[in-house]
């Protein structure tokens, strides 16, 4: 979480998928919808910190938290199908465009890019929590556009299946893509 943070990405402790036991998930939730793939606290936006103090503490407290990343800050993230996902990495790499932090888990793959931020025309900036979004994503089936009010889980957290999440183009402190040239290219594969 640390890597994180000296990148300036804000983070929060998630739940963890359990193992053993009569529940999937480390929540308090019986029957949880997303075992491990959310955040521990619903006051997650708020807690969400780069200070290392306290992601230390933290995760000394529970070593097996996920990784939450809340989106909308300093990055957004395009989630798609793992298929379209690598298919639309190496239209990337044979083109030389640079796809920016790139991740995988859970059969989908996270481009990271640069925040839409707030605009200054606020019809450009919307919330991933409402059923609108742009036209392009509506037409583009598969595809997710974690923004504002979002999280993604990050590398290395654990996934229900045994496997965990796993950077395929790791952060590396460089300028992250502009989102609408990501989103071209991922939506010619997602089509």
């Amino acid at each position: 979480m640390l890597e994180y943070a000296a990148l300036g990405w804000a983070g929060c402790p998630g739940a963890h998928p359990l193992r053993e036991g009569r529940r999937a998930c480390s929540c308090d939730r019986v029957g949880c919808p997303e075992p491990g793939a959310h955040p521990v606290s619903p006051a997650w936006q708020m807690m969400a910190t780069t200070d290392p103090a306290l992601l230390t503490r933290w995760w000394e407290q529970a070593p097996e938290a996920n990784v939450v990343l809340p989106t909308g800050r300093v990055f957004d993230v395009f989630d798609v199908p793992a298929e379209a996902g690598h298919a639309a990495l190496a239209m990337m790499d044979r083109s030389g465009f640079a796809s920016g932090p790139v991740a995988e888990g859970g059969g989908r793959v996270l481009f990271h890019v640069a925040t839409r931020g707030a605009p200054e025309d606020e019809d450009e900036w919307w919330s991933c929590h409402l059923d609108c979004g742009p036209e392009t994503i509506d037409e583009t089936p598969g595809l997710r556009w974690h923004c504002r009010d979002s999280y993604v889980l990050a590398p290395p957290s654990a996934l229900p299946d045994g496997t965990r999440m796993r950077w395929l183009r790791p952060p590396d402190g460089r300028p992250l893509p502009d989102p609408l040239h990501v989103l071209d290219r991922l939506a010619d594969t997602c089509e």
